[in-house]
């Protein structure tokens, strides 16, 4: 990531920049890895990160392809996580695939157009801050939700499509995708564990295309400001740390605590919106 105009320095001072960048694409990559599973919005926190960067003079020029790179990482993830789960559609499970396909078009629908049209506005941290807070209440609300009876197998594609706009709305930074979807899949009835597992299933599509977009510029040179072995050592950093997240996720949800990370981001909000008000 040429975050510098490095060809204006020389070889030691080029060396010290491209240490530099490989240090905070890894320590971006582990909030990635951390903030993905956990419904905190790792957008959101990416987002606050890069312009907390900024703002002490060190300009990630890219922050949505930083993003979505690092989403591929912890796709891998799910991936590895999930494999049995995976492999069950092709079974007993095929059923599934076509929910996962209509829970998929929201975010389809509503990424494309808001990144056409509204970039600047995912890569604002004040935008995060406004939605810290809305994750935060849907978080609260499963206090007062019991655990459905639901599979994956039992829903309606009405309740897919359900879930699935809640996905979409987590393109915005500041929503959690996770949180989001494992909360409306308690509302629409599922057990908790199979909420966390439909969530992540649901997110295998939308992380793969996007993904897939980035990975097609940055071969085409549209994005050629960012070394390719710098983005390949974060991607593998938010897999690692993301399937350990991952891990973590899951035991608490299965302890009815996922409310507990609400109150992370009631701190974090009004930090982020005094800082950018002020």
């Amino acid at each position: 990531m040429n975050l510098h105009p490095i060809g204006r320095y020389g070889l030691k001072e080029t060396e010290t920049l491209a240490t530099m960048i490989l240090l905070e694409i890894v320590f971006l990559a582990i909030v990635q890895g951390v903030t993905e599973f956990l419904p905190v919005s790792s957008s959101g926190h990416l987002v606050v990160l890069a312009a907390l960067f900024e703002q002490f003079g060190i300009n990630i020029q890219e922050r949505l392809t930083v993003n979505i790179v690092l989403h591929v990482g912890t796709l891998l993830a799910i991936v590895v996580f999930y494999w049995r789960r995976i492999l069950a559609l092709l079974g007993q499970d095929r059923r599934v695939i076509g929910l996962i396909i209509v829970g998929s078009v929201p975010a389809a629908v509503v990424g494309l157009f808001l990144k056409s049209y509204f970039t600047e506005t995912l890569e604002h941290p004040l935008t995060a801050g406004l939605m810290f807070p809305i994750t935060a209440a849907m978080l609260l609300w499963t206090t007062r939700h019991k655990s459905g009876e639901l599979s994956c197998r039992d829903l309606s594609y009405s309740h897919a499509l359900f879930i699935g706009l809640f996905q979409a709305f987590a393109i915005l930074p500041g929503i959690s995708r996770s949180g989001s979807s494992i909360v409306a899949g308690l509302g629409v009835g599922l057990k908790r564990n199979e909420a966390a597992t439909f969530s992540f299933l649901l997110a295998i599509p939308v992380l793969s295309g996007a993904g897939l977009l980035e990975g097609i510029a940055i071969a085409g040179g549209a994005n050629g400001s960012v070394p390719i072995f710098v983005l390949i050592v974060g991607a593998l950093v938010s897999f690692v740390v993301g399937l350990a997240s991952l891990f973590w996720l899951i035991k608490w949800l299965e302890k009815g605590r996922l409310y507990w990370f609400a109150w992370w981001l009631l701190i974090l909000a009004p930090i982020v919106l005094v800082w950018q008000l002020i």
